[in-house]
């Protein structure tokens, strides 16, 4: 099968010229006379232009088919082809992106496999990120971490600032923390997940990874716009890092925001994520507090769950957009909230227990108002957040 990627061309653009040197100059370049015997050869290797269509607007969008052949069934390799030297020849930006089924990785967890490890298969899961993002002692986090966990909640993350830093070595941020998940375990049969923000130069950071699953991790947090796809890809590959991999959006706006360059969010948090082993993909909320659209997120969404990955929508979520979030994921959805949970007027552990009952009034099919709410978590929260009103 073929790739089939879409390059979308702004007004005055000759879409059609564009579209034959991409498919000449990502592939096999231009030959003459002399390479006549390998003729059959090179053809195999060279993309067809499939077809160019222009919309009212005076946009072309152009089609190509790449051979499967020309890549390594990795991200890397496939991104150098699609997109390597053309991406600096001016306004174009790749808005489709078609793989083979078989093509990369799938999730090792996924939907199904963070679900059973928390033993949580009814409901939306709740993720909270430690805050303040910097500063903080591993004691610190083991007493924010001790909060939430006794709320309820599911899965914490670092923030992804958050290194190995002096002020709080990673390895002693996860061992102060992997004492309040061991006893929660114990007290109340109940797992947490920990995403620990695995850093380091290429040399080091898959060892660190393995380090960190050794002394008890047991989900992992990448920046992966930051180390590479290919470091997302070994990680989700290497037997002795058996957890969930969280990844997070830090650094896809630079590739994917410009309206007529770069490669659309749909791919770069959706496709690419998704065929390059994520368990659970982190991206902005349009309903939360950065410039998304809804168009975008549902994209990414969408095809995220076809190859079985937990979509995060992220950035402001709080209490008050759980009915719209619901309405938008239903429950297969992880709700991801820093100051959300972390700033509640009442404490961290309050912040949890807002969410679980905006969850319950949404689960009894009941909505909600700051008139009708009694005094409690959620109230507090609906006074400083407010409710999300499509």
């Amino acid at each position: 099968m073929a790739i089939a990627v879409n390059y979308r061309f702004p007004p005055g653009v000759d879409a059609e010229k564009q579209a034959k040197i991409i498919a000449i100059g990502q592939t096999v370049g231009t030959w003459d006379a002399r390479f006549a015997h390998r003729q059959a050869s090179l053809q195999a290797h060279l993309a067809v232009v499939v077809s160019v269509v222009t919309d009212s607007q005076g946009y072309s969008t152009a089609t190509i088919h790449f051979p499967e052949t020309n890549v390594e069934n990795d991200i890397p390799s496939l991104l150098t082809m699609i997109f390597g030297k053309y991406s600096m020849a001016g306004a174009a930006k790749v808005v489709g992106l078609q793989l083979p089924e078989n093509y990369g990785l799938r999730p090792k967890f996924g939907i199904t496999g963070i679900r059973k490890l928390l033993g949580v298969f009814n409901r939306p899961l709740i993720m909270a990120i430690f805050k303040p993002a910097l500063g903080l002692s591993a004691t610190d986090h083991a007493d924010i971490f001790r909060q939430v966990a006794e709320a309820g909640l599911d899965i914490i993350k670092d923030d992804e600032i958050l290194g190995n830093l002096a002020s709080a070595p990673t390895l002693e941020r996860l061992k102060a923390c992997r004492v309040i998940i061991e006893q929660v375990k114990q007290e109340s049969d109940r797992t947490i997940l920990y995403a620990v923000n695995v850093t380091g130069n290429a040399t080091k950071l898959i060892e660190n990874a393995r380090e960190l699953v050794r002394n008890g991790a047991n989900a992992l947090l990448l920046n992966v716009f930051s180390y590479g796809f290919s470091v997302l890809e070994a990680l989700a590959t290497d037997p002795e890092i058996n957890v969930p991999i969280f990844t997070h959006p830090a650094g896809a706006g630079a590739i994917s925001a410009a309206p007529d360059y770069g490669i659309d969010y749909s791919i770069t948090l959706g496709t690419l994520m998704a065929y390059a082993g994520a368990d659970a993909v982190l991206y902005p909320a349009h309903y939360g507090n950065l410039p998304f659209a809804a168009e975008d997120e549902a994209k990414i969404r969408d095809r995220l769950r076809m190859r079985g990955v937990m979509p995060v929508p992220s950035a402001g979520i709080h209490p008050g957009v759980v009915a719209k979030a619901v309405a938008d994921y239903g429950e297969d959805v992880i709700l991801n909230a820093g100051t959300g949970i972390m700033d509640h007027p009442d404490g961290a552990a309050a912040g949890v227990k807002a969410f679980f009952e905006a969850l319950k009034y949404v689960e009894n099919g009941e909505s909600f108002s700051l008139d009708t709410l009694p005094l409690g978590a959620l109230r507090s929260a609906i006074q400083k957040w407010g409710i999300y009103h499509s």
